[in-house]
């Protein structure tokens, strides 16, 4: 049977935390990795209606795409809303997980879905973004050690390039050193320069994970004070980045545009800024409320700016310079992915019963 942890990790190569926006909390957020699961309930958040839906339906896990406890919070008790929101969770040990902008930013993610919905081609990041902060760590090892400090590394994360693992530049030379009073050292004597054959180890590892190599290397290392050099590496250019701006095959009017993401979201209403006739063919996508990602549309050179929801003064902003808006709702944008997330899961774990939450809905009516 799969464990959270099973679940965390399918996570991890879906949509993997790194491509999250820097003010987000996505990951496990309540739970305990080593507990089986057998369904799931995936959400747009977690309000108490999903939570009595999961407590009925006996699910395992949440996939909320909207995270909990998003601020810093003292307790969890039922004198908050927020505890007596989540206390009925820990009670039945029922697990919360959120990708939110992880889900949002990847490929096959919301904004995808939304591209693949409008028919766009020639799609690419809207704001792109620079890949993983990654280092390289250079160690001198006598070669007795060369075996067991490469392996500590390696299995702290170390040495992965792509789609390859336990990469490594392994180059021999020899070193010198004096031990002065008080070390004690693993070759030689101690008031006395030592000479030892030497390999020079390089291995490249991301940033988040070099206080744990330098650690195991320190580890596996014989010498009391090993001598290693840590090289910054400027991050590449990466193909992937947040929200999306793509064409149409042809040019529509904005009135029928607008028609058609109301239709293809099943949105209570969309509102809609700019001329009704206006032509368009190049659209910027970015779910949700992301009113942020306006000048990235406008450097897009993009004719619509499609998102959830935006602030009035954007409004007029879009409208001075000259940029259609389409805005069919939070909800809208974001809710269909949400149960296109609930089939992916089934197709990875075929043994779960998976299900978008049937009680959740948008809080917004329209009269």
């Amino acid at each position: 049977m799969p464990t959270v942890a099973d679940l965390c990790a399918f996570f991890d190569r879906f949509a993997p935390a790194s491509l999250a926006s820097d003010w987000d909390n996505v990951g496990l957020l309540l739970g305990d990795t080593s507990s089986e699961v057998r369904r799931v309930l995936t959400c747009l958040t977690v309000t108490p209606s999903v939570v009595a839906e999961a407590l009925a339906e006996s699910a395992d896990l949440i996939v909320s795409h909207h995270p909990i406890l998003f601020r810093g919070t003292k307790r969890l008790a039922t004198t908050t809303s927020e505890g007596r929101l989540l206390w009925p969770l820990a009670k039945a040990g029922i697990a919360v997980y959120s990708p939110h902008t992880s889900f949002d930013n990847t490929v096959g993610g919301i904004n995808d879905s939304l591209c693949h919905m409008l028919g766009l081609t020639d799609v690419v990041p809207l704001r792109k973004r620079d890949g993983e902060r990654t280092c390289k760590v250079v160690v001198f090892v006598p070669d007795s050690d060369l075996s067991k400090v490469a392996d500590a590394m390696f299995a702290a994360g170390a040495g992965i390039i792509g789609q390859y693992e336990q990469c490594s530049f392994r180059l021999p030379g020899q070193g010198t050193f004096f031990g002065m009073a008080g070390t004690n050292p693993t070759v030689g004597e101690q008031g006395r320069r030592e000479e030892v054959a030497e390999w020079r180890l390089e291995v490249v590892c991301s940033e988040v994970k070099l206080t744990g190599v330098i650690s195991e290397m320190r580890t596996a290392h014989s010498y009391e004070e090993p001598a290693f050099d840590v090289y910054p590496l400027k991050p590449l250019p990466s193909s992937q980045g947040e929200g999306r701006v793509g064409n149409l095959t042809e040019s529509v009017p904005l009135r029928i545009l607008g028609e058609r993401v109301k239709r293809k979201l099943s949105a209570g209403a969309t509102q809609i800024v700019g001329d009704l006739d206006r032509s368009v063919k190049r659209i910027a996508i970015a779910c949700g409320a992301a009113g942020e990602f306006l000048s990235d549309a406008l450097r897009a050179q993009a004719d619509v700016f499609l998102t959830g929801e935006m602030r009035f003064h954007d409004y007029l902003s879009a409208e001075a310079q000259g940029i259609a808006l389409l805005l069919p709702g939070h909800y809208a944008t974001e809710r269909p992915a949400v149960e296109e997330l609930a089939s992916r899961i089934s197709r990875d774990f075929p043994s779960l019963i998976v299900c978008a939450s049937r009680r959740e809905a948008d809080p917004v009516k329209w009269l």
